[in-house]
């Protein structure tokens, strides 16, 4: 059965969320929240801004992440606002590691949902793909993501120091992990 099969029925319910598959009816709410300065201060250059149409497509045709992979959207009240899911090595010495990446917009920021969104899919993917560790770069200026990654057993294991670089600067990345 191929990856991406492997992951078509998934639905996870949590405490004011739904983490499923992301489909194609899903563009016009990405776009409404991926199009958000905000949202891309704290991410890779793979989560463009301007977020467009052409990227929103790209992104769900599994062009920007391998959408064969455990990568869900996260559905508040019927409409995907967010994301979370993991880059796997499948084969080689990482096998038992994954690097999770996350994001949900604005509009629902500061209620705790993030948090809990990550309290849901942490276990469920390290037990889905059998990893014994998780590893997660945060970027200096984003405490909040920190904290959630905190909040859900992640120790903070060093700094990665001037690391990336944004439009204001170098930046550090701060180093989270995890372990079954």
């Amino acid at each position: 059965m191929p990856d991406s099969a492997r992951w078509d029925g998934v639905r996870i319910d949590g405490d004011g969320f739904v983490l499923r598959r992301w489909c194609a009816g899903d563009l016009d709410a990405l776009l409404r929240h991926a199009d958000d300065p905000m949202i891309v201060r704290g991410l890779s250059d793979r989560f463009p801004h301007p977020y467009t149409r052409a990227d929103g497509e790209a992104f769900l045709a599994g062009r920007v992440v391998d959408l064969d992979a455990p990568v869900l959207a996260i559905e508040i009240d019927g409409e995907a606002c967010g994301s979370i899911g993991v880059r796997h090595a499948a084969g080689g010495e990482r096998a038992q590691s994954a690097e999770p990446g996350y994001w949900l917009g604005r509009a629902h920021w500061n209620r705790g949902l993030m948090r809990r969104v990550a309290a849901v899919y942490v276990p469920w993917v390290m037990q889905a793909l059998s990893l014994t560790r998780l590893q997660a770069t945060v970027l200096d200026t984003n405490p909040a993501s920190a904290r959630v990654l905190a909040v859900n057993g992640f120790v903070e294991e060093g700094r990665l120091r001037q690391a990336i670089r944004k439009p204001d600067g170098l930046h550090d990345l701060r180093v989270f992990g995890l372990l079954r």
